[in-house]
């Protein structure tokens, strides 16, 4: 049986690498039980996970696609099973869609996009309101929507569909921290810039940050652990009074 005195067990969707695996390892360090979810890239995830075990702490790696329904509740199902109640969500998983003008996205990526950052964002915080609200006999808990800077700026000649969908999430984050205010949970999105991570390689643009570091008034890309660092504040004690907030971790950008 978990301590009393521990976090809980919290679910990171997407953490296999990047924002999420550097979320996930940060948590664990910080006592949380940790759900290391991914859609792909199992070796890496299992890695995330047993650098948390060697660390000391708690964590299993479960597959699913957060953009259907059935996996997302098995996922849940998992994490409670495997580590215990449900305390904490962050969601991370999300895909860009690639780089695309408007006149030119296709509706088969639309939907793509729209299905993994938003439906599944919606239907993780779903199933965690569910085991968190006391109006369900919870005992509370918090939930941080990875959102973006692009939901800001509408990453316009690159990829404004990924934007669109970012947007959604902090209307989402607003609305829901509204709806569960009374209930024990608190609902916050970190909205990070431009971050060291994979993502714009795997997009085509391995030379991205350095041809836009000049737009950051700090003059730099950040560093994953420096968006960890504000989801785990977000999820702590110390963010008691912090619900519907929108972080913004870019830079200045």
């Amino acid at each position: 049986m978990p301590n009393r005195n521990e976090p809980g067990t919290l679910i990171v969707t997407g953490a296999s690498r990047g924002i999420g695996a550097a979320v996930a390892q940060l948590a664990g360090a910080h006592g949380f039980s940790v759900a290391v979810n991914f859609a792909t890239g199992e070796a890496e995830a299992r890695n995330v996970a047993e650098q948390i075990v060697s660390a000391g702490g708690r964590a299993c790696a479960i597959h699913a696609d957060v953009a259907r329904e059935e996996d997302v509740m098995t996922l849940f199902q998992n994490a409670e099973r495997e580590l215990g109640p449900i305390k904490a969500l962050v969601n991370n998983a999300a895909i860009t869609g690639g780089f695309s003008r408007v006149d030119s996205v296709s509706a088969k990526i639309l939907e793509q996009v729209m299905a993994v950052n938003v439906t599944g964002a919606f239907l993780c915080a779903r199933e965690a309101v569910r085991r968190m609200s006391t109006v369900h006999g919870g005992c509370g808990g918090a939930i941080v929507n990875i959102s973006s800077r692009a939901a800001r700026t509408g990453s316009a000649g690159e990829w404004v569909h990924y934007a669109a969908s970012k947007g959604a999430i902090d209307s989402f984050t607003i609305g829901l921290a509204r709806e569960v205010a009374t209930e024990g949970i608190r609902v916050n999105a970190v909205a990070p810039g431009l971050i060291e991570t994979g993502l714009h390689a795997a997009n085509g643009a391995p030379d991205r940050l350095q041809r836009l570091a000049s737009t950051i008034p700090m003059q730099r890309a950040g560093a994953p652990i420096e968006v960890a660092e504000g989801v785990l504040w977000l999820l702590s004690p110390a963010a008691s009074y912090t619900t519907g907030a929108i972080l913004e971790i870019g830079g200045g950008r």
